[in-house]
């Protein structure tokens, strides 16, 4: 069965840094493109950047420059270095895990960030 667990969230002052952390369990990481989302209170889930098996990125224009993902195949392990938080980045952040040629889609239980101003 294939688990994902976030870590890495809590309560950081506006200008702060975080990084959260996507373990995943029962699957060959290395062949899954992973993601993370976000959803704050009365939006729909957005995404915040998704990496590919290979390393390529891509970022939401909204956190382009502050957020940075990153994988350690080796440890199974994604990653989302966020720095120059602002309030409006307060949301659950959830990472999601997918393998289009085995239609296998896994979303983690999700891991609140709040920015305070």
């Amino acid at each position: 069965q294939v688990q994902l667990v976030e870590t890495g969230g809590g309560l950081v002052q506006a200008g702060g840094s975080l990084r959260l952390s996507c373990a995943a369990s029962g699957v060959i990481f290395s062949i899954c493109t992973m993601g993370w989302y976000r959803q704050a209170p009365g939006k729909q889930r957005e995404l915040v950047a998704v990496i590919t098996g290979g390393g390529s990125t891509n970022h939401a224009d909204s956190v382009m420059g502050r957020f940075t993902i990153s994988r350690d195949n080796a440890k199974n392990t994604m990653y989302l270095q966020m720095n120059s938080l602002k309030p409006e980045d307060t949301a659950i952040y959830y990472c999601r895990l997918e393998i289009a040629r085995m239609d296998l889609e896994v979303w983690g239980q999700g891991t609140l960030v709040t920015v305070s101003s």
